[in-house]
C-alpha cells in the first residue's frame, strides 16, 4: 500500500530525459533516466552495486540510454523497460518520494 503523500496523480515519462511524478499533495519529483537506471532496485542490479560493478552500461549496452516503456506495477510502483532490455526493476512510489524530498535540486 502506498502512503497517501506518495500516491502519484500524474506520471510523465520523457523517454530520453526523465520521469516526472506529481504526488497527491502537489509535491513534484523529477528523476533523470540515468539516476533511475543506475539506481535500479532489482536484485541483479543491487548485486552488481554490492560488487562495485556498474549497472549501466554493461558490455554491449546500446547508447544512449533510453526508456522503451513504463507501466504501473499495481498501485505501488513503476516498472521501467530500458533500451538494453532490462525490465526487472520496480521503483516503489514511496521510495521515489523519499528520494525526491532528499534532493532539493
Amino acid at each position: 500500500m502506498v502512503d497517501d503523500d506518495a500516491e502519484p496523480v500524474d506520471i510523465e515519462v520523457k523517454r530520453d530525459d526523465a520521469v516526472t511524478i506529481t504526488f497527491a499533495d502537489g509535491h513534484v519529483g523529477r528523476f533523470s533516466i540515468m539516476e533511475l537506471r543506475l539506481g535500479c532496485p532489482c536484485a541483479g542490479c543491487r548485486s552488481l552495486r554490492d560488487r562495485d560493478e556498474p549497472t549501466w552500461p554493461r558490455p554491449g549496452s546500446p547508447t544512449p540510454l533510453r526508456i522503451d516503456g513504463a507501466e504501473l506495477h499495481g498501485a505501488w510502483g513503476l516498472q521501467i523497460t530500458w533500451n538494453d532490455g532490462h525490465a526487472t526493476g520496480i521503483f516503489p512510489f514511496d521510495a521515489l518520494r523519499r528520494t525526491s524530498e532528499a534532493d532539493p535540486g
